[in-house]
């Protein structure tokens, strides 16, 4: 972590925190990541995408379309996620 402030202004005591133990970090109001909250989670930014994507027109049923949309942004990658587990498993 660096301890240069991004602007003039900062008003992070960078030494005070560089000296607290883990045990001092007041993590009360992070919630508990479980295995199922890790297993769900998406790898969105920092990894080089390795395929080429195409934009295509595609009609889904609006029940289904809103309940992808429902599961927060990320909805198209894990549309495609599904399509692409469903097209290896009947290759």
């Amino acid at each position: 972590m660096s301890n240069k402030p991004i602007s003039s202004n900062s008003q992070t005591d960078w030494e005070r925190l560089d000296r607290m133990t883990d045990e001092e970090i007041d993590l009360s109001d992070c919630s508990e990541i479980t295995p199922e909250l890790f297993a769900k989670s998406v790898v969105r930014r920092g990894l080089p995408t390795t395929r080429n994507k195409a934009q295509v027109t595609l009609r889904v049923d609006q029940d289904v379309l809103e309940w992808f949309k429902s599961q927060g942004r990320g909805y198209q990658t894990q549309i495609n996620a599904l399509l692409r587990a469903y097209m290896e498993a009947h290759q």
